[in-house]
């Protein structure tokens, strides 16, 4: 869905990012073939790029923001994406279900005109109106209006405005890979997209492009130099689609059917009042307080046991110390003793040895004197 002023570039947009003619001069956009009168238009094409095939809806509010009270101008795009949840809630609850198109919207691409002094009283009371219901991208449209400086300052201008304003716009989800996320936190940090579209090729530098032709020059729509239409597109269609569609599903679809079915219930054949006050989100923001506060319960219980086995632990290997100490003591006392008795012995010995000697040392030389005796007299005769 595009909503934004006549005149924004809403429909050469949409040709833009699928590289078609989806409004051509044979059939020109809503703006031009409808009365301005805020109305809701919707265009399906089949899309087919290297064999696949992709049904598109695109949805376009003419008229929007252009009577003189525009009071209540929000209500037919409320209205249709309700009516669209509608069908589909009774699609999901016939007894035969049938498999049908999803055709819920999932993204709302919100033009903001390129004043360079923020958002209009219109913008947030639209957006605030939506975001509760539907995927809000905001556009600045016309960025070919505004010089870099000026689109920087915008840019800022209409974050700080939708955060005061506390209006919820899609956040697009990080990546698992770290390379790939750092360059789509690049293409994040460019919301909201300043963008240029065009229906007309011309040649720039030798190849053909979409762009615009200026007497100081050209500016092309894929060139991330003079817009950011690569980064909308590539995460728009490329990288984010199916989280658009489950963020619509589990979330905007979810609020929408519990506010549809949470006011009353089925008590036999009678419709009575029910008793639930509480939207999903808010139900959800609850259980996962809930769930916080749990874990960090859990968390400090488990510290607690891992304190306490630390301790335990160390206790232990305290006793273990203190009781290998004494031991280690008790053998050096024991070693040393018979260490103390080896020695003894061995001076017992050595003086046994001693005596020992001197006594066979006497007896030796008494008998050296009689063989010298014998070999005189051998000498004689």
């Amino acid at each position: 869905m595009v909503v934004g002023e006549s005149g924004l570039g809403k429909s050469t947009l949409i040709n833009s990012l699928f590289l078609s003619d989806l409004y051509s001069s044979d059939y020109p956009g809503p703006s031009h073939r409808i009365q301005k009168t805020v109305k809701v238009d919707t265009t399906q094409v089949v899309l087919k790029e290297n064999g696949v095939q992709l049904k598109l809806t695109t949805v376009d509010t003419p008229g929007f923001g252009d009577a003189v009270d525009n009071s209540n101008c929000w209500q037919p795009v409320i209205d249709y994406i309700d009516s669209k949840y509608d069908e589909y809630l009774n699609a999901e609850s016939r007894v035969n279900r049938i498999t049908n198109a999803d055709t819920r919207v999932h993204v709302c691409c919100y033009f903001i005109a390129p004043t360079g002094h923020g958002l209009k009283p219109l913008d947030v009371e639209f957006m605030k109106r939506l975001h509760d219901k539907v995927n809000i991208i905001p556009i600045i449209a016309k960025a070919d209006t505004l010089t870099p400086d000026e689109c920087r300052e915008f840019k800022k201008t209409i974050l700080n405005e939708i955060a005061q304003h506390k209006i919820k716009i899609y956040e697009f989800p990080e990546c698992d890979d770290e390379e790939e996320n750092k360059l789509q936190k690049k293409m994040r940090d460019r919301v909201p997209f300043a963008v240029i579209g065009s229906n007309r090729v011309i040649e720039s530098g030798g190849k053909k492009v979409r762009g615009r032709q200026y007497p100081w020059g050209i500016v092309e729509v894929e060139n991330l130099e003079h817009n950011d239409f690569i980064a909308l597109r590539n995460m728009l269609i490329r990288k984010h689609m199916q989280d658009l569609k489950d963020v619509t599903n589990n979330v905007h679809y979810e609020n929408f059917r519990y506010n549809k079915l949470a006011p009353t219930s089925v008590d036999g054949n009678k419709i009575k009042p029910g008793s639930l006050s509480k939207d999903p989100l808010t139900q959800m923001a609850e259980e996962k307080r809930d769930h916080d506060i749990k874990m960090k319960k859990m968390e400090a219980e488990m510290e607690h046991v891992f304190e306490t086995k630390v301790k335990e632990k160390e206790q232990k290997l305290k006793e273990s110390e203190a009781d290998l100490q004494r031991r280690s003591e008790h053998t050096k006392k024991s070693l040393d003793q018979q260490q103390k008795e080896m020695d003894d012995k061995w001076a017992q010995f050595q003086k046994e040895k001693k005596a020992w000697e001197e006594a066979m040392g006497i007896s030796g030389s008494n008998e050296n004197i009689k063989d010298s005796h014998k070999k005189d007299k051998k000498r004689l005769f």
